[in-house]
């Protein structure tokens, strides 16, 4: 029989489990704070300054500052485009409860529009939260004083002051300089601007035209940042002045044109549409470049409606073209220069005459010359002087089109110049090889195209900036002169127009055509000697007259057109003094009628007046005394400077001097 045995191994096996599960937890529990004391070592002793940096940056934030936009100014420093004080209105829609509540509210201390109002909603809608918006700009002292006192019932409103672009000479400067307008759509797709902020800021402008489009980033500065203490939903607190990063100014763009010079370019122009170009025919200085019509240039920064850019657009003169640089001309006589020199460089003798009398019979047709009974019998220098259509059509299909497009290019024809601003237009400068390019099925050149290809009419094609190029090679007569507008960016001047090559010409040959341009302006007989007066002493001035056939004319036409579109262009350029030419220039007056002396002449010379006279060697040429006479020889015996012997009688003794004068025979 077996005996009952007793165990023990449940209350064993029950403490053996109890002390396992403890350690277990306790184990865990021990990595568990020693994870979290790791974690908050690292995170208040590894990390510490950089959780304190991002704790800081969620108190404190940036504000973009725009950098204040490089000045342009003059070749003597006269501001062409600067900036002045703009007191503004801004609205943040995040801090707005209600904001058609508040423009109303606004829009009893400054009214808005119904078109302003539109514009300021979707900008609203279309920009961030926290961004404002600019709502009104422009304000007087006292609206923006009575905004301000209202602020703390206007929750998101700020009134603050900011800049804004002018341009104080208006329209004179409008084409060159361009203008400064809102950030589109477009300018977003630019390589770069997403990433630039001050694209993304409302109250941002860009160059959108001339110097201010081609020079933007060297314009626009860099922007800077204003320090402000900012609440959980990025709302402003309070500013920080000591953390503010200042902005840096865009560069000053100084440019070769003189401001006097081109406003009086402008006010000679009156309503003629058209351009005038004066350049320094020794250093390449563009003085004036001047388009017109042309527009207020302060009117696009603040933004046009739809009906005022439409009216410009839609008017025929075209003020939003600039014609100085994208407005292409045939023209006319003034290009007789270049097919006389091409004669000349093609062994013409310039004292070979050929005979004008009125018209010229070629090819079944005839070519008449302006002058309708003729010229008579014309050397070189009288056919340039009279402007003698039937002496160029005969040398230009003797020397035929390749050599005259030679010349032509020789002095700027059909090029464009790198003058820092986009827009020129090359034209055309036909010759055998444009001919089969550009009419494939009848590439052949007809003798019947060159004689009105060697009076500058046909597909030949100009703008005014290759005419005053072509004008001071010429005066210059010895360098292949390249315009410049740009003078220097930040200080650091650009490369002069005259560092470039010689002209292949001969002396003799430039001075025969030189010679010829001074008769036109200065012999009786030439085709603007009244309106080529300067009125400035011994200084004289050379030129060329030309007239530009804008249609075909038959028996049932006549060039004397009344409506303004059928009228021939009227051109004229010109260089002064002759004997030391310093400025050449092109005027182009669009439909201004017969004869180039009748409308670019007269403008040409005023113009040439204000350069003159403000060059200080000229001007002291003009105003130095004439040359008294010489006294006649003293005779025998007398001694200069003495009083003369008393008079004599007829015997020789003395006479006395008479108390009265001699009584009137009469």
């Amino acid at each position: 029989m077996s005996e009952p045995s007793i165990y023990f191994s449940e209350v064993n096996e029950r403490q053996g489990v109890f002390s396992r599960r403890t350690f277990l937890m306790g184990g865990l529990a021990g990595v568990g704070v020693l994870a979290l004391a790791g974690r908050l070592a690292q995170l208040q002793i590894v990390d510490a300054d950089r959780y304190k940096l991002m704790a800081a940056d969620n108190q404190f934030n940036f504000r973009l500052v725009p950098p204040p936009r490089g000045l342009i100014v003059d070749r003597n420093g006269v501001a062409l485009a600067s900036n002045r004080p703009n007191f503004r209105v801004m609205l943040t829609k995040d801090q707005v409860d209600d904001v058609d509540a508040t423009l109303d509210t606004l829009s009893l201390i400054s009214p808005l529009s119904p078109d302003r109002r539109k514009a300021v909603m979707r900008d609203i809608e279309q920009s961030p939260r926290f961004a404002p918006v600019s709502v009104m700009d422009d304000l007087t002292w006292e609206q923006f004083s009575a905004v301000n006192v209202r602020l703390p019932q206007l929750p998101g409103v700020t009134a603050d002051m900011g800049e804004v672009r002018v341009y104080p000479f208006g329209g004179a400067f409008a084409h060159v300089i361009g203008y400064v307008s809102k950030v589109s759509d477009v300018d977003l797709k630019a390589p770069g601007a997403m990433n630039d902020p001050l694209m993304h800021n409302p109250g941002f402008r860009i160059g959108k035209q001339g110097v201010e489009k081609a020079l933007d980033r060297e314009l626009r500065g860099k922007a800077g940042g204003k320090k402000v203490e900012v609440d959980a939903r990025g709302r402003v607190i309070r500013e920080d002045p000591r953390g503010d990063i200042k902005a840096v100014p865009g560069k000053e763009v100084a440019l070769s044109l003189d401001a006097d010079v081109q406003n009086r370019a402008l006010e000679v122009m009156g309503e003629e549409s058209g351009a005038i170009v004066l350049m320094d025919c020794r250093s390449g200085d563009l003085l004036c470049m001047v388009s017109t019509p042309s527009f207020d240039a302060n009117r696009f920064v603040k933004g046009l409606s739809g009906p005022e850019y439409k009216a410009l657009a839609e008017y025929e003169r075209k003020p939003l073209l600039d014609k100085a640089l994208s407005g292409t001309y045939p023209p006319g006589s003034t290009f007789k220069t270049m097919t006389a020199l091409s004669a000349l460089e093609s062994g013409i003798n310039p004292e070979e005459r050929i005979v004008c009398s009125g018209g010229w019979f070629f090819g079944g047709r005839t070519f008449h010359c302006w002058q309708k009974r003729g010229h008579g019998a014309q050397s070189m220098h009288d056919a340039i002087k009279n402007s003698c259509d039937v002496y160029f059509y005969q040398m230009a299909l003797r020397i035929g089109p390749d050599v005259i497009a030679r010349t032509a290019r020789a002095f700027g024809i059909n090029q464009i110049f790198d003058i820092g601003i986009p827009g020129q237009k090359s034209g055309t400068l036909p010759d055998r090889d444009w001919k089969r390019k550009r009419f494939p099925k009848d590439p052949v050149w007809h003798p019947g195209e060159s004689p009105s290809f060697g009076i500058g009419q046909g597909a030949l094609a100009v703008n005014a900036l290759q005419l005053a190029v072509m004008t001071s090679r010429l005066a210059n007569g010895r360098k292949a002169l390249n315009p410049r507008l740009i003078k220097s960016i930040g200080g650091v001047a650009t490369p002069s127009g005259a560092d470039v090559p010689d002209l292949p010409f001969s002396k003799e040959h430039l001075d025969i055509v030189r010679g010829g341009m001074a008769a036109v302006a200065n012999d009786v007989t030439g085709t603007a000697y009244k309106q080529s007066q300067l009125g400035l002493g011994d200084v004289k001035m050379a030129g060329k007259t030309g007239t530009a056939q804008v249609r075909n004319y038959d028996k049932a036409t006549t060039r004397k057109a009344s409506e303004w579109r059928f009228k021939d262009h009227n051109l004229f350029v010109a260089f002064a003094p002759y004997d030391d030419p310093r400025y050449a220039m092109s005027v182009i007056i669009q439909h201004g009628g017969l004869g180039g002396a009748t409308a670019a002449a007269p403008r040409a010379r005023e113009v040439m007046r204000v350069a003159l006279l403000k060059d200080p060697e000229v001007r002291a040429r003009i105003e130095k005394p004439m040359p008294m006479p010489e006294a006649p020889p003293a005779a025998a015996g007398e001694v200069e400077g003495a009083a003369p012997p008393p008079p004599t009688d007829a015997s020789g003794q003395p006479s006395p001097f008479p108390s009265s004068p001699p009584p009137d025979p009469q």
